[in-house]
């Protein structure tokens, strides 16, 4: 099993704008040097909390900075964009980086984003379907481009000139294009269905619970098979919010601390789930009356944390229960405590992956 790094990020509300994204640019370096093999990075344009809008931007200034660690977009809402700049910037990206580069998509997840954008009202579903098959024909053939959809149209016609390739996109560096990812959050989700049919690789969020997560491995194999799609679960990745410490004491005061790094971020996400309608998917265990949903069911039903040994033990329960998956997504928190969040990282890395992985060995 690999071990990536998944930041949205999320900080505290009253954090310098400044100083959390310097905090980030620190967690991707660090877990470069600790041997992660992914940093995803998510994309919000409207949240003081949700402070990166450009993850392409944000991996660009890392590329000099790391040596290994695969540059992930986790994701880029695609609604808000013509099909082309995502093409294109995609595309000059994957060059810069050496092919450290996974593409994840989707159609966003904030509200006040979609109302910033003016796609509230619209299906974004259909338009990520939409968008993704323009930037790959735009990616795969020459022009003149004569895409016509929906919501976008890319015509190069009057302004292709062979000669001096003119009307000409850039086409990445990874042939025929970089991996395609697309997160799921929601039970059976028809995001990852769709993933599956297509052979993109499929990411679970980490601010579900596990029954949730449950639902996620089979949805991806029945779309698979509406295709005839060979699925790999070394492609699934899983992220979870993971707190290590020296011992399981210090873990649980740490995590459940009122107001702490994961205490205020399943406390702002339940916010938004309350305040959108939308608490059902988030209860803690299937069945449960969302009516009597709070921030601290989220947190202990999403949260796996305690000593190196007893973290370790949880994750292989965790892939037992759910089904095997190629790559953990550490999930970040806000570094109130940098001491203790870089402590966290490196036990995950030095201590609990080796456990993990010679236990899977063991098994095989």
């Amino acid at each position: 099993m690999h071990l990536g790094y998944f930041m949205m990020p999320l900080h505290h509300a009253d954090s310098a704008y400044h100083q959390t994204l310097q905090d980030d640019v620190e967690a991707v370096v660090y877990a470069d040097e600790l041997g992660f093999t992914e940093a995803w990075v998510g994309e919000h344009y409207s949240a003081a909390v949700e402070q990166i809008t450009s993850p392409l931007l944000f991996h660009a200034n890392l590329i000099a900075r790391t040596k290994q660690i695969k540059f992930a977009t986790g994701v880029m809402c695609l609604p808000q964009y013509h099909p082309a700049v995502i093409a294109g910037q995609a595309a000059m990206f994957d060059h810069l980086s050496q092919g450290r580069f996974i593409m994840g998509v989707g159609p966003g997840g904030l509200p006040s984003d979609f109302e910033l954008f003016g796609v509230m009202g619209q299906n974004r579903t259909e338009m990520v379907e939409e968008s993704l098959q323009q930037i790959l024909a735009l990616w795969t053939t020459d022009p003149p481009y004569q895409l016509k959809g929906k919501y976008w149209s890319s015509d190069m016609t009057q302004w292709t000139h062979h000669d001096i390739k003119m009307g000409y996109v850039p086409k990445p560096l990874q042939q025929p294009h970089p991996p395609i990812a697309m997160s799921a959050m929601s039970p059976s989700s028809g995001s990852i269905r769709y993933a599956g049919a297509h052979g993109y690789m499929p990411v679970s969020a980490n601010f579900i619970a596990e029954w949730v997560l449950k639902t996620h491995w089979p949805t991806y194999l029945a779309g698979a098979a509406s295709t005839g799609y060979t699925p790999k679960s070394a492609d699934w990745h899983v992220a979870r919010s993971i707190f290590v410490a020296d011992t399981d004491a210090q873990a649980e005061a740490f995590v459940r601390a009122p107001g702490g790094a994961y205490d205020y971020y399943f406390d702002y996400l339940f916010k938004i789930f309350d305040r959108t309608n939308y608490r059902a998917p988030f209860v803690a265990r299937e069945g449960d009356d969302p009516r009597q949903l709070d921030h601290q069911q989220i947190r202990d039903a999403c949260v796996i944390y305690g000593s190196p040994e007893t973290v370790a033990a949880k994750l292989l329960g965790l892939r037992d229960r759910v089904g095997d998956f190629g790559t953990l997504l550490y999930a970040a928190h806000d570094w109130q405590d940098r001491t203790a969040m870089r402590h966290s990282m490196r036990l995950m890395a030095e201590e609990v992956m080796p456990r993990i992985n010679q236990q899977i060995a063991k098994a095989a």
